[in-house]
């Protein structure tokens, strides 16, 4: 059986875990694995990140897009991409703007936001905003939202939207002061409307428990400092 090794707070593993949920493809799932540099990980996931897809016989596959693409390959009963090549370009298209332009951009803020990392200067910051307004301007002329993201299907881009989009808004409110996806008016009624998926939900309900889950833990620290 496939397993599924990540952990809950992982946009990237979530996104394959609702893939694997929305196709029906049973699995096993290990939330404990978390990116490391030891060899004990990194004989399995090979640059240290996280998901990877455990197969049988001691295979294994790295990075979310690679293990979505292998499970519409080896699961396509129920397909997350359209037939036609020009559709299933465009999904490609949705999940690269969504992550890359999006999601990465705004990643670039975590550390200063949520670990305690080292300001960005404001130079670095103005950058950060400056790729990011073009990444929701991009997202608002590719997006159909009609109702999905790609089309009347649900398809791979909305499982990664899902989990990526909710962390531009909040990074750009915290950062910013403003969500800069509000240029987007769709995307709230549409992300409301996602969640509504068994599958969704229960992944949205797995994060909000690894979320409380992180912040008791980081109080129980502080205090015993």
């Amino acid at each position: 059986m496939l397993k599924l090794c990540g952990f809950h707070l992982s946009n990237y593993h979530n996104k394959v875990r609702i893939a694997l949920l929305e196709k029906g493809v049973q699995f096993e799932e290990d939330p404990n694995c978390s990116p490391s540099q030891k060899d004990e990980w990194l004989a399995r996931s090979p640059i240290g990140k996280v998901p990877i897809l455990e197969l049988d016989g001691g295979r294994r596959i790295a990075e979310s897009e690679v293990i979505c693409e292998y499970l519409e390959d080896a699961y396509p009963q129920k397909p997350l991409l359209p037939k036609d090549p020009y559709e299933r370009a465009k999904v490609r298209e949705l999940i690269t703007f969504v992550e890359l332009h999006l999601e990465l951009v705004a990643r670039r803020l975590y550390g200063p936001l949520f670990f305690g990392g080292r300001p960005l200067s404001d130079d670095a910051k103005q950058a950060v905003e400056k790729d990011l307004l073009k990444g929701v301007r991009a997202l608002k002329t590719l997006a159909k939202f009609s109702p999905y993201l790609a089309g009347p299907e649900l398809t791979l881009a909305d499982c990664a939207a899902f989990v990526s989009l909710p962390l531009v808004t909040l990074v750009t409110k915290k950062a910013f002061g403003r969500d800069f996806l509000e240029d987007v008016p769709q995307v709230k009624p549409y992300l409301k409307m996602l969640g509504e998926r068994p599958a969704f939900a229960k992944v949205k309900e797995d994060l909000k428990g690894a979320q409380a889950a992180a912040v008791a833990q980081a109080k129980e620290k502080a205090a015993s400092t």
